[in-house]
């Protein structure tokens, strides 16, 4: 899933490729995944307009087309997108295809289909759920540690559900929210309900420094790859088996809540009934 640093890096990358580009044609090769608002044909309606904005909040980007136009990208687990020419090889997984009228094409892929592409009215952005039911962007101005304890007061259960959720912090997926606990020494399924003053502090410094520090490295390393996750330099995520970089130990992989946790049980003690 592309998150908070991941779509940080791609919307750097696209903003002086896209904007002042018009659209000259759209190829709908999946359109279940899109959620077209306007009640225009979508082939029909787009070609022509040109992008005149892209932005990001949390995990989704905002393309603007005009005043009239906007396209919302959610690209969930296994969405993501490629900017190039038209003679790179076509992706099996490609969903939709936007020719350009320089020469070149920005396509939308997702394997298994699970992200959402919105095309709609500026005015119906607040019917966007994901969009709207966001806390402020792990990127944006940090928070205070008070602001921050009132942000996660309202929610209940173990810390990473909570992170993960974005409704406190917006832009944190499964793969940054391993990388927080890890940097804050904290068991991945520890109740927010039992963590000490000190532990908050510790999260709250994890949570804003880690999704940083990982910007950093990505804008060094991604280039014209935007299409590929760069996640070998994480320090637990993915990393199941492997040495823990701070103790040596062997990084625990458990599968729960349909997704993967990776975690050092010596770094992070805890257990599942804490």
């Amino acid at each position: 899933m592309p998150e908070a640093p991941d779509l940080f890096v791609i919307r750097n990358y696209l903003e002086p490729k896209l904007i002042g580009r018009k659209v000259t044609a759209v190829d709908e090769r999946k359109p279940l995944v899109l959620r077209n608002m306007t009640g225009e044909k979508f082939s029909d309606d787009l070609p022509g307009r040109t992008f005149t904005g892209i932005g990001r909040k949390g995990k989704l980007l905002l393309l603007e087309l005009g005043e009239e136009r906007r396209l919302v990208i959610s690209p969930m687990l296994t969405g993501g997108l490629r900017y190039g020419s038209p003679d790179d090889r076509m992706e099996a997984s490609a969903i939709l295809v936007f020719d350009l009228d320089d020469g070149h094409q920005l396509r939308y892929f997702d394997q298994k289909r699970m992200g959402q592409v919105y095309y709609l009215h500026p005015d119906q952005l607040g019917e966007i759920v994901r969009l709207e039911n966001q806390g402020p962007d792990v990127l944006d101005e940090p928070m205070k540690l008070e602001e921050f304890r009132a942000a996660l007061k309202p929610f209940r259960g173990e810390i990473k559900g909570i992170l993960t959720r974005g409704q406190a912090v917006s832009g944190i997926g499964n793969a940054y929210a391993d990388e927080i606990l890890w940097g804050a020494q904290l068991f991945p399924f520890r109740k927010k309900s039992k963590l000490s003053p000190e532990e908050f502090e510790r999260l709250h410094e994890a949570v804003y420094s880690v999704p940083k520090g990982a910007v950093t490295v990505l804008e060094k390393r991604v280039g014209d790859s935007i299409h590929k996750k760069v996640r070998d330099f994480l320090s637990v995520h993915g990393k199941g088996g492997k040495a823990c970089p701070r103790c040596g130990s062997r990084i625990s992989a458990i599968k729960a809540n349909r997704r993967e946790t990776n975690f050092c049980r010596k770094c992070q003690p805890g257990t599942m009934f804490d």
